[in-house]
Order: structure tokens, then C-alpha cells, then sequence
């Protein structure tokens, strides 16, 4: 869906979190009962995090089946260029119309003296407004929008996408609210609803009614067409917004109607920076899709280039939900381990570890890349040379989020929008001056040239600010043997389809031995 799943903030109120680990810290002058009601506490914290987190990776599960049923579903790349250029767009007008407010919520929500629900009314209404306005614009200015995005011959692509995004921004807040009530299952149950009513909605638009127009078109040709393709998929997702929208219907009604102007300055006195650095991180990723249309003469092919672009940049998702799901069990690891002392030979081992798996699953997806080849349709193949360049990206995402510790800990989060807006500025001005030459190719090296000097620079400062000794032969000794293991892979890629399997089967061996060999070894496994 247009949303990723916004899963980083606090999932329980900063007071108990601060209760639950000043119960840590004196465990042992406590009586039995308290440190039962400790135990407990943490337990529910896991559970929670055990539910955002699995229903985060069902979710986004769910959300690539559907990268298949386009790719073969929608009658031309360009078709999907086009859903991978305005779901760029909203992603971007997504982090805009939320201005940092559900990070302001949680935080004023939890702050002494301040009453949990008027902060809920204040902000929720807030956005409510800016949503309105922003809809009712987008709805109003479609026609010249759409123009000027190349899509004078559907406004109503823009309209809906504005309503869609506008209701998304608005939903952000009573899912804030849930999360700070502590409901992670009803939470993750309408994420996953959401997310299920747009694939049944997709289902039906672009594979039932074709069929029902063969044998019965009488029963649906009333408000079906034929030739409507790729607008389907946009209002599949429309019914699901509003659907989602009306089962948070019991949330919006707790806000009441209650509204503090001097609350509302302090809140957008905290939130708006946080704008800068969530509009920084989400251009990282969407700049290359948004901007791609306009860099090539030909705008059929550009949205042809895009749509095989944006095929494979999802069929390589696989790295990203690893990614992610690293990033849930890591972050709450980081700043707990970090009440306890030094604990830097633990950052350094899960960085590590971190690298180890990250070329392994690099390996699995290069090596049966043939295989993988028909989630998407035969015409978008020419695009898979991309897919080792955008796992690269992936891997020095992940690199770079754990480098990002140095900043946290050191409340020197400003650097963290610092380098997000270099990184920005490194992957526009590759896409502009290469992309005119290079198609989608030079966009897949700006993502990785992005992500590299963001690592880089990030590992520099953090050397200074908060020095991690970080295993660097590690990590260089298993970059070095999986990249050695992919190019030999790529000698004889024109082989018999079996001996190249046997081939890339006996690599992929040979790297998890070198693995136990060197840093799991089974004996010690075994002990624990």
C-alpha cells in the first residue's frame, strides 16, 4: 500500500518504558512480586514487537504478490511505469501531510502535565484539515496536475491518488493512537485488512471482470471498461482507504472535539524539523521514479523504462524486508543495551552478522535468479541485471542504519537529515546526468552511489562522536568472497540451465562454510 508501515517510533509510552528499565536497574532491591509485574511487562513489550513486526513482513508480502498480477495482468511496462511513478509521488506527499505529527503525538502524548487525549484531538484534527485542504486542491487542480505529470488524458488518476493519500495521511493518527493504547493486534489486523481489500479489489477489477465480460458482460458492463487497465488499480486502492478509513471510525470518535491552539504551536514546534529529515529519507528512495519520466525525449519509453525499473526493484524487496526485519529486533536491542554501559563489541557483532547474512541472501537471489525471473512477466526481464546493483543498495541501506546508532545515542540526530539530504543530493544529480544516456541502469547505480557515501561519511563522524571498533576485516573478508562468488557465477552463466545450478549450489556451500568456519562455528551452537 502507499503507506510503509511506520513501525520505528515508541511502541509503549516513554513513562513505562522508563519504569520497566528503572525496574532493571534495581531488580535486586525489589520484591518478587514487582519483578514479576517487570517480567510481565516486558514480555507484552515482546509480544507487541512480535506482532508489528511479523504483521509488518506479511504485510509487505502481500503487497509484492501483487507485483506479479500487474506485470502480467496490465497489458505493457508502461502501465506499470505509471503505477511506480504516482505511488513515488504519494509516498512522498505522504511524509508532507503527516509533518512529522504522529512522532509529536507520541511524544507530547506522554509528556508530564499534558492530557493523553486532548493531544490526540488536537493533532488528529490538525491533519484532518490539512488533509481536507490538500484533497480538495488536488481535486479542484487535476486537470493542470495531471499535465504537467504527463497524464493530461487522466485527471481522475490524480484525483483519486489525492484522496487516497489525504485519507492515508488522516488514517496515520488514529493508527498512532492504537499504537499508544497498546492494541497492536487490532492494529496489525487493519493493516493487514487494508491490505487485503486492495489485492481482492485488484482481483476482481483486472482478472474477474475480464472474464465476466466474455461470458456475461450485461451483469457488469454498467460501470466496467474494458479499456480502463492500469485505473484499476488505483481505485482498487481507493476502496480500501476508504474502507480502512471507516473501520478507524471507533478510534477518530475517542479524539472528541476538543482543539488547544498553544498545545498545536509546541506540537508543530517539535514536528515540523522532522519534516526536513523524513522528506530527506523518503526522496532517497523515490527521487530516481519520480523524476525518471522527465529525464528521457520519449515519454512512452520513459514510462516503459520505469515500469521494468520498478518491477525489479520490488522483485529485489526480499534484501529490503530482511532489512527491516533486522531493524525491529536491532533498534530496541541498541538503546537497551546502551543503559547498561559500554556495549560496543555488541554493535560491532550484530553489524557483522548483520553483513554475513545480508551477502548470503545477496547470493540466494543472484545465483536462482532464473528462477525468480517469473514473478514478473517475460517482457520485463531485460530488467534483471538491475537486481544485483539494487540488492547492493539494499545491504548499504542496512549498513548505513547501523551506523546510525553513533547519532541516536549521542542525541546528535540533526546528522541524520545532514547526511540524508547529501545522499539525496548524490542520487539526483547521477539520475540527471546519466539517466538520458543509460535508462533505468544509471538510477540503480545512483540508489547504490547514494547509500555509499552516506556510509562512508556516517562511519567518519561516528568514528569521532561515538567510535565503534566495527570488524572491518569481517566485513570486507565476506564482500570480497561474495563478490568474487557472483562473477564467477556470471563465467558461466550461458552453461547448461542444471551445471550452472550445480555451480552456484556448490558457491552458495562454500559461503556458509566459510561462515561456520569462521564465525558460527556448530559445536559452539550446538553448546548453547
Amino acid at each position: 500500500m502507499l503507506r510503509r508501515f511506520c513501525l520505528c517510533e515508541t511502541l509503549t509510552s516513554e513513562r513505562k518504558r522508563k519504569a520497566i528499565f528503572g525496574l532493571a536497574d534495581s531488580a535486586a532491591l525489589i520484591p518478587k512480586f514487582l519483578l514479576a509485574g517487570f517480567m510481565t511487562k516486558m514480555k507484552s513489550l515482546a509480544k507487541q514487537t512480535a506482532v508489528y513486526g511479523l504483521s509488518n513482513m506479511l504485510g509487505k508480502f502481500l503487497n509484492w504478490c501483487l507485483v506479479p498480477l500487474y506485470t502480467y495482468v496490465l497489458t505493457n511496462s508502461a502501465e506499470y511505469g505509471v503505477v511506480t511513478n504516482l505511488y513515488a509521488w504519494t509516498a512522498l506527499l505522504l511524509v508532507i501531510l503527516t509533518y512529522g505529527m504522529e512522532t509529536g503525538f507520541f511524544r507530547f502524548a506522554n509528556k508530564e502535565g499534558l492530557e493523553p487525549k486532548k493531544v490526540y484531538s488536537t493533532i488528529l484534527w490538525c491533519v484532518f484539515g490539512t488533509s481536507v485542504l490538500f484533497a480538495c486542491a488536488g481535486v479542484l487542480f487535476s486537470d493542470g496536475i495531471a499535465g504537467v505529470l504527463g497524464y493530461s488524458a487522466h485527471p481522475e488518476y490524480v484525483s483519486i491518488m489525492c484522496v487516497i493519500v489525504a485519507m492515508d495521511a488522516f488514517g496515520c493518527i488514529p493508527f498512532a493512537y492504537l499504537r499508544y493504547e497498546n492494541k497492536a493486534l487490532r492494529f496489525a489486523l487493519l493493516k493487514l485488512l487494508m491490505i487485503l481489500v486492495n489485492i481482492g479489489f485488484n482481483l476482481f477489477f483486472l482478472v474477474a471482470c475480464p472474464k465476466i465480460m466474455e461470458t456475461a458482460p450485461g451483469v457488469i458492463d454498467w460501470f466496467y471498461k474494458p479499456d480502463y487497465g492500469v485505473g484499476y488499480v488505483f481505485v482498487s486502492n481507493l476502496f480500501s482507504t476508504i474502507f480502512v478509513t471507516l473501520m478507524l471510525t471507533p478510534q477518530i470518535c475517542k479524539a472528541g472535539f476538543s482543539f488547544d491552539k498553544a498545545l498545536l504551536r509546541e506540537v508543530l514546534k517539535y514536528s515540523l524539523p522532522l519534516l526536513v529529515l523524513g522528506v530527506a529519507g523518503i526522496m532517497n528512495q523515490t527521487i530516481d521514479k519520480i523524476i525518471f519520466p522527465y529525464l528521457l525525449p520519449d515519454r512512452a519509453d520513459a514510462d516503459a523504462q520505469l515500469g521494468i525499473y520498478g518491477a525489479c526493484f520490488k522483485v529485489a524487496m526480499v534484501m529490503m524486508v530482511f532489512t527491516q526485519a533486522f531493524r525491529y529486533a536491532y533498534e530496541p536491542f541498541v538503546f537497551a543495551q546502551n543503559k547498561g554501559g559500554d556495549k560496543k563489541k555488541e554493535y560491532s557483532d550484530a553489524m557483522k552478522f548483520f553483513i554475513i547474512f545480508s551477502w548470503l541472501i545477496f547470493l540466494g537471489m543472484v545465483f536462482y535468479i532464473d528462477i525468480l525471473k517469473f514473478v514478473i512477466r517475460s517482457d520485463y526481464w531485460e530488467g534483471l541485471r538491475v537486481i544485483p546493483i539494487i540488492l547492493v543498495s539494499y545491504l548499504l541501506q542496512g549498513v548505513f542504519f547501523n551506523l546510525s546508532l553513533w547519532y541516536k545515542l549521542t542525541d546528535k540526530t540533526q546528522y541524520g537529515a545532514y547526511l540524508s539530504l547529501i545522499g539525496f543530493c548524490v542520487i539526483l544529480s547521477v539520475n540527471v546526468i546519466f539517466v538520458p544516456k543509460y535508462g533505468y541502469m544509471a538510477s540503480a547505480f545512483a540508489s547504490m552511489a547514494c547509500y555509499f557515501v552516506v556510509v562512508v561519511l556516517s562511519y567518519i563522524l561516528g568514528q569521532k562522536y561515538y567510535p565503534v571498533r566495527y570488524d572491518l576485516k569481517s566485513a570486507a573478508l565476506y564482500s570480497i568472497v561474495a563478490i568474487a562468488m557472483y562473477i564467477v557465477s556470471q563465467t558461466y552463466s550461458d552453461c547448461n540451465v542444471w551445471l550452472k545450478y550445480i555451480g552456484n549450489t556448490i558457491l552458495m556451500i562454500l559461503y556458509v562454510v566459510i561462515i561456520v568456519k569462521r564465525d558460527l562455528p556448530l559445536k559452539a551452537l550446538l553448546r548453547r
